[in-house]
C-alpha cells in the first residue's frame, strides 16, 4: 500500500489510536489490554508501511482512553509506540510511550532459578530498567537481563 492509497480504517471519534507498533505485534497489544471481549469498537492494522519502521502495525480503540499501568504494558511490547488520543475526532494528544524504569508483578524472570520462580517463596518479580534502545531489562534479583522479543513472548 502506498503512502497515497491511505487506510481503508474509518476515523474514530472518541478514543486511542496507538500507532508505530512494530510489525506483527498489534494483535498482542489488543490482548496485554484486554480489548479482545472487552465490547470496544477497534480496528487492527497490520504490516503498514511506514517512513520509520518500514512496516507497523496500528490499533484504534473507539471509546477507551488508556490507563497508565496500560501504557505501560503497551510500552514493553511495542516501546516504539506513539498514543493519540481523540476527542470530537481530532487528536488533542499525542505522545511517545516510554517504558517503565521499573516492571513489577507483570513480567517474570525468564530465569528458572530466579528466586521469584520459587515455590514457597512469595517475591514479586522485579525488573530494572537498563536500556531504551534497543529494550532491555535485567531482574532486580539475579541479574538476568530481558530484551524486547522475549519481553514480547513472556507476555
Amino acid at each position: 500500500m502506498s503512502g497515497e492509497e491511505g487506510l481503508l480504517v474509518r476515523k474514530i471519534r472518541e478514543g486511542t489510536v496507538i500507532d508505530h507498533i512494530s510489525a506483527g505485534r498489534g494483535l498482542q497489544v489488543a490482548r496485554l489490554l484486554g480489548l479482545e471481549n472487552s465490547g470496544y469498537r477497534m480496528a487492527i492494522v497490520s504490516n503498514v508501511e511506514s517512513k520509520k519502521l518500514g512496516k507497523k502495525d496500528i490499533v484504534k480503540v473507539e471509546g477507551l482512553f488508556l490507563t497508565s499501568e496500560q501504557i505501560n504494558l503497551v510500552s514493553l511490547v511495542a516501546p516504539n509506540a506513539t498514543l493519540n488520543i481523540i476527542k470530537e475526532g481530532n487528536v488533542v494528544l499525542k505522545q511517545k510511550v516510554r517504558p517503565p524504569e521499573i516492571v513489577e508483578k507483570i513480567l517474570p524472570c525468564p530465569n528458572s532459578s530466579c528466586i521469584t520462580r520459587k515455590k514457597g517463596e512469595h517475591v514479586v518479580p522485579r525488573m530494572i530498567l537498563v536500556s531504551t534502545v534497543p529494550l532491555l531489562y535485567k531482574c532486580a534479583y539475579c541479574g538476568t537481563y530481558v530484551g524486547e522479543a522475549e519481553i514480547a513472548r513472556l507476555l
